[in-house]
């Protein structure tokens, strides 16, 4: 006989983990099915490793900062590497201690093996160590079991200089040189890592603009804070082949260039975790990247079984995930506290500098036909950035006329993932941009810069409608 659960979750990642918490919260019996060792998924191994290498580089090269003092650390590059790795190392494990406490703190069962979806909502589940296999049954199944590199056909993988985004962090030694295809988070945020542990690194893009979600103003200060750094952006660009021949690894482009780096990172997207759970024969519906079909309910083609999610597909964001998770699992368990996930979750970027976005940009601001105007505070006018010799990048706000009401923000600079959310929370409450105005920041601080984007936004504003505004 199955054992019985009210839900039962396949894959401990950040949608997993929250999933099973939330269910377990309101005293419903959870299991979870994880294949690895680790938990967290793609979160702890991946994502916040990236993050933790972004750290390591920036303090064991003081890249960016030397200039400040005019010195900095001065090791052996192999020594950075292995320090960059070891603190990548504990991260990630810390992480995923922390997901398997949460786990055991909530009383959820923790399920080792290989997850198969059966009928009815049952689960059968086939330990490593070729033990007996378990079956699971649930009231309901929630699938969360993550996403994987996409590698583009014709692509040699096999070929230890040809990385994807997971392969990449387990870099060994110094590299010279390296191309990283793409022009989203991803690529961008190895590229500039790389860049700061001394690679000569070039990007290629096939898109006209990198991290083309952002503000246009933003992408090209990012753009153009790779350049000044020695990068090189090949923007327009697509991939014609790449091979191993007598004089090493060679990258062809569309436009006939052949560049000869040491090692080449594709980051080309990602694709559902879903190959060996049996969805056809479950009535599961996948597309083409075996990512899971779900409404609004996150319910899945199949009566009871729910997802969410990198396995469902974008924004494929740890943040947008867990509360993916959470609301999946009061819609199958019909617990009355979470129903809707937030529709102004901000949207980071681990680059060098970083990168934040919340709420419309300008361009989606002229295409809904918004009166709108923007106000912009640059970090080489702020006294906390002088200070810390950080500043490259700006705040920039996206503002309806008619009502002075807030409807983006968009930042580029060192903390941009941390100041993105004071502009979140006056987005959630639509707030103006009188509360800047009005509000005293400390200063020294990188947030006092809220408030002189608010004030050029006024003064833009003014400008243009012919009325006086308060000064600056």
């Amino acid at each position: 006989m199955p054992d019985r659960f009210d839900m039962v979750v396949v894959g401990a990642g950040p949608a997993g983990e929250k999933a099973a918490a939330q269910a377990a919260y309101f005293d419903k019996r959870v299991a979870v099915v994880e294949a690895a060792p680790a938990l967290g998924g793609a979160m702890a191994a991946s994502a916040l490793t990236t993050k933790a290498m972004r750290e390591a580089a920036l303090y064991l090269t003081g890249f960016k900062r030397r200039h400040v003092y005019g010195a900095g650390i001065d090791l052996h590059p192999q020594a950075v590497i292995e320090l960059l790795r070891a603190r990548a190392v504990d991260v990630a494990a810390s992480m995923s201690d922390a997901v398997r406490a949460n786990l055991a703190r909530h009383h959820v069962e923790l399920v080792t093996g290989t997850a198969r979806l059966g009928p009815d909502r049952t689960v059968t589940v086939v330990p490593a160590d070729g033990s007996a296999a378990r079956t699971l049954a649930g009231s309901v199944v929630l699938i969360a079991t993550g996403s994987h590199p996409f590698h583009p056909p014709g692509v040699p993988f096999d070929d230890p200089d040809v990385l994807d985004s997971e392969t990449a962090r387990e870099l060994d030694r110094p590299m010279r040189s390296l191309v990283v295809v793409g022009g989203g988070a991803v690529a961008c945020e190895y590229a500039s890592i790389f860049m700061a542990l001394g690679a000569e690194v070039t990007l290629v893009d096939r898109g006209a603009q990198l991290l083309p979600f952002l503000d246009s103003e933003c992408s090209a200060l990012v753009a153009e804070s790779f350049r000044s750094s020695g990068m090189t952006v090949l923007a327009r660009t697509a991939v014609a082949g790449v091979a191993r021949d007598a004089g090493g690894l060679a990258l062809h482009t569309d436009g006939g260039a052949v560049l000869r780096p040491e090692k080449v990172i594709f980051a080309a997207g990602r694709v559902g975790n879903t190959e060996e759970l049996g969805l056809s024969a479950a009535g599961v519906d996948t597309d083409d990247r075996g990512r899971i079909a779900v409404d609004d309910h996150f319910r899945t083609s199949a009566p009871g079984v729910y997802a969410a999610g990198d396995v469902i597909g974008p924004p494929a964001l740890a943040s947008a995930s867990m509360e993916q998770g959470r609301v999946a699992a009061c819609y199958a368990l019909d617990i009355p506290f979470k129903q809707t996930v937030d529709p102004l979750t901000p949207f980071g970027v681990y680059s060098i500098p970083e990168c934040a976005l919340v709420g419309i940009t300008e361009v989606e601001a002229k295409v809904e036909g918004r009166n709108y105007a923007v106000g912009v505070s640059y970090f080489a006018d702020n006294s906390r950035a002088a200070i810390a010799g950080t500043t490259e990048g700006l705040v920039k706000l996206v503002v309806d006329c008619d009502d002075r009401r807030l409807l983006g923000v968009h930042i580029v600079g060192e903390g941009a993932t941390e100041l993105v959310h004071q502009g979140q929370a006056v987005l959630h409450f639509g707030g103006t941009i009188d509360y800047f105005i009005h509000a005293t920041f400390d200063v020294p601080t990188m947030s006092d810069a809220y408030k002189y984007a608010a004030y050029d936004c006024l003064q833009r504003m003014a400008r243009s409608q012919g009325a006086q505004q308060g000064p600056a």
